[in-house]
């Protein structure tokens, strides 16, 4: 690698404040929050939204979609009948 032209590459640990879920790993992030994590060394934290301990398809937790209602209400919005045969 070339030298000086790469950002800074450090411990940072994220954290998903929704599932309780903290993880260290090496990012070119940065954060003022700080964390004083197990091991006893203070690291940058930086919270996010959505990991894989809180994310529906890593969890098996999915939603289920209305799929049929979404169509009933394009249809009613925009006035298109359903083909002779569907009916």
């Amino acid at each position: 690698m070339k030298q000086g032209i790469h950002p800074d590459y450090h411990p940072v640990v994220f954290r998903d404040i929704s599932a309780d879920f903290a993880f260290l790993t090496r990012s070119t992030i940065t954060s003022e929050k700080t964390v004083e994590w197990p091991d006893g060394n203070t690291y940058p934290v930086v919270d996010v939204d959505v990991s894989s301990a809180s994310h529906p398809f890593s969890t098996g937790r999915s939603r289920v979609l209305d799929t049929a209602g979404r169509v009933e209400k394009f249809r009613r919005r925009y006035g298109i009948t359903a083909p002779e045969e569907t009916r």
